[in-house]
């Protein structure tokens, strides 16, 4: 039944639309002039006069980020020079690794180059050792078939 009421009207764009955005932004103005305005000026004046305190916390607030991020720059730095001699300790390491190596295999190569002359040296006593005594058996062998 309460629909029944509103059951007439019905909703067509005509003329009385630009009436209604006339009176709506008459509203606008006329809110903007008499409400929001002085608020606005209110709310900007209370922001100057209370600026001692928390112009003082942003000031806190502002030293701090700058402390921080200078502590993070200098984190970095001392990260950065960490990693530095890090990397040149284990460059030396290498070096005198890789100059130990070479000192050993320097060591290894006079060793069995000494060894091989050796080795020539006495096979060369042995082949004379053995070729004077294959000519005293071979004396001794035609000195016993001569006696027979």
């Amino acid at each position: 039944m309460f629909f029944l009421i509103f059951a007439d009207v019905q909703l067509v764009p005509d003329g009385t639309i630009f009436i209604h955005i006339a009176l709506i932004l008459l509203m606008i103005w006329l809110l903007n002039r008499t409400f929001f305005r002085p608020i606005n000026r209110i709310i900007a004046s209370r922001e100057q006069n209370k600026g001692g305190r928390f112009g003082e916390a942003e000031r806190i607030l502002q030293s701090v980020e700058a402390k921080n991020a200078e502590y993070n720059s200098a984190m970095l730095a001392a990260r950065t020079q960490s990693y530095e001699l890090i990397e040149r300790q284990r460059n030396e390491a290498l070096a005198k690794r890789q100059a130990e190596i070479e000192a050993v295999k320097n060591e290894n190569e006079q060793t069995i180059a000494r060894e091989t002359n050796e080795l020539n040296r006495q096979a060369a006593e042995a082949r004379t050792t053995i070729a004077q005594q294959a000519e005293q058996m071979a004396e001794r062998i035609s000195a016993s078939i001569l006696r027979t």
